[in-house]
This record gives C-alpha cells, sequence and structure tokens, in this order.
C-alpha cells in the first residue's frame, strides 16, 4: 500500500483555491480600488487553506468533486480571512504582523481594514449563492450550505466565541469552558468546512454527520496545537510572534494543563476523529493525512 501523498495534494488544492479566490475578486470589482487591494491583500498572502481544502477532501470522500464544492471552499475562505482582519485590529488582539507580514490595518489604515473584512463577509455569501460565480447544480444543496455557513460565522458560533474569548481576558477558565469557546471561535468554521463539503459533494445525512464529527476533534486538535506553538513555536516559522498568548493573559490549554498533556489531548482528538472515518473507504485518505498534519504542524 502506498502512503498518501499529503504535500502534493495539499499544494494542487492551494493552486485551485488561490486561482478561484482569484477569480472572485476579479468578478466582483472588476475596477483596481484601495478596497480591492485591502481585500487581496489578505486574502492572497497565503496561509494553509486549511478550511478550504477541508471542504473538497469532505466533498471527495462522499463521491463528489472539487467543482461541486468550489463555491462553499472560497466563501469559506473569504469568511475566515474577515475574521482574521478584525482579530487583529487595535480594538481586538491588536496584532501587526500576520503570515509574516503587516496586519492589514498596518498595511492600510483601520477604516479601510474595516471595510476590506466586511466586504470579503458579504461576498462569502454572493460566492455561495450566485451562479455569477459558480454554477450551482444543486438548489437544495446551495441553500443548506448557506444556512450552515451562517450558523457557524454568527452568533452561534465564531462571533461569540470572538466575544466570549475577549470576556475572558484576565479570568479563569475551566477545562470545559475554555473547551466551550475554542469550538465556538475555532472549531465552528472548521466543522462546518467539512459539513458544508460533505453537504455540496451529495453525501447522506449519516456521512455528513460522521464528518461534522471528525472536524469538530479536528478543529480542537488544531486549535490546542495553536496554543502549544505561542508558547514553544519558532516565529520565523509560524509568520507571527510567540509568547503572546502569556502577554495578554489569554486562557489557553498549555496555560491550563501544561505543555506536555496539552500535546496529549491533542492526540486522543485526532483519535477520535479518525474514528469518525472507520466506516469509510479510500476515498478519505486525504483527511486521515490532514489529520496527522495538524498533530505535526509547525506552523
Amino acid at each position: 500500500m502506498t502512503l498518501f501523498d499529503l504535500s502534493g495534494y495539499l499544494a494542487q488544492k492551494r493552486r485551485s483555491i488561490e486561482a478561484a479566490l482569484q477569480e472572485c475578486l476579479r468578478f466582483a470589482l472588476s475596477e483596481n480600488s484601495r478596497l480591492r487591494e485591502a481585500m487581496a491583500y489578505s486574502l492572497m498572502a497565503g496561509g494553509k487553506r486549511m478550511r478550504p481544502i477541508l471542504c473538497i477532501a469532505a466533498a471527495e470522500s462522499v463521491g463528489g468533486s472539487q467543482d461541486d464544492v468550489m463555491a462553499g471552499a472560497c466563501a469559506i475562505e473569504m469568511i475566515h480571512t474577515y475574521s482574521l482582519i478584525h482579530d487583529d485590529l487595535p480594538a481586538m488582539d491588536d496584532d501587526a504582523l500576520r503570515r509574516g507580514k503587516p496586519t492589514c490595518h498596518m498595511a492600510f489604515d483601520e477604516a479601510s481594514a474595516i471595510l476590506a473584512g466586511d466586504a470579503l463577509l458579504t461576498l462569502a455569501f454572493e460566492v455561495l449563492a450566485s451562479d455569477r460565480f459558480f454554477r450551482s447544480h444543486h438548489p437544495k444543496r446551495t441553500l443548506e450550505a448557506v444556512r450552515i455557513l451562517s450558523h457557524a460565522a454568527g452568533l452561534a458560533g465564531m462571533i461569540q466565541g470572538q466575544m466570549e474569548d475577549i470576556a475572558a481576558e484576565g479570568a479563569f477558565l475551566t477545562f470545559d469552558q475554555l473547551r466551550h469557546l475554542h469550538n465556538l471561535k475555532t472549531g465552528a468554521l472548521i466543522e462546518a468546512s467539512a459539513e458544508i463539503g460533505a453537504t455540496l459533494g451529495g453525501g447522506s445525512s449519516r456521512q455528513v454527520r460522521l464528518l461534522k464529527n471528525y472536524a469538530k476533534d479536528l478543529g480542537l486538535a488544531f486549535q490546542v496545537i495553536d496554543d502549544v506553538l505561542n508558547v514553544e513555536g519558532d516565529p520565523a516559522v509560524m509568520g507571527k510572534a510567540a509568547g503572546t498568548d502569556q502577554i495578554k493573559k489569554k486562557n489557553t490549554y498549555p496555560a491550563l494543563m501544561g505543555v506536555s498533556e496539552s500535546k496529549n489531548f491533542a492526540k486522543k482528538c485526532i483519535e477520535s476523529a479518525l474514528h469518525s472515518l472507520s466506516d469509510f473507504d479510500n476515498k478519505t485518505n486525504s483527511l486521515r493525512a490532514i489529520a496527522m498534519y495538524v498533530i505535526e504542524r509547525k506552523r
């Protein structure tokens, strides 16, 4: 049995996703403007593209194709990028560096960064719902994908998680409270990525549920490792400063459990994620490889 070529898979998917994102920006804003520059600056700044890749991999695991879900993949990455732009603002995390480059508000200004984030948020739903960008052959699946994404990005997901994170600064959270916060702030969009992929790919209700469970565990492991890297990661590799969580007195898994126990907990999350794939065939080899990548990543 040959090993799955994850690096090749990720590289190919990134190229396809980034080409599609460029097309979305070109169609949405045909003329160059400061707003388009600010949007493109953050959207095309690189990054792992984990969420849209997860969306595509989930679709492929249920027999769907990349073309079936590219609208969903692009919409998810736009939502993710908008959240990063706003998280970096002085009123939020006040970060000056993102992916090794000045953050959007540092490269442009606060007003432009806010509007660029707002524009990406609204463009995401236009891309997902409109035939202007990618033709959908399954309107009901598209409508369900819109529901999933709006739920994950809104009051019941990412926005609420960010609010709870801000409110928790300087306070002590229990393990359950911290896990709940991260399930909202980080996990909700990762969970939605797999759920949207499986939905647009034509998966059964059981397949969608199992892949959603997989992504929930994957998202939790991702956040735990993110916290660990903030303690012991190499800023040159990560493209951002380390040690900022401790300076800001943020609630993190290493602060609560220690680095070693945090790593062990992340491994257990990955084991649970892989268990959710046990009933699938080799179409989920990409998802299995992604799970191992999350636990082993250095940035």
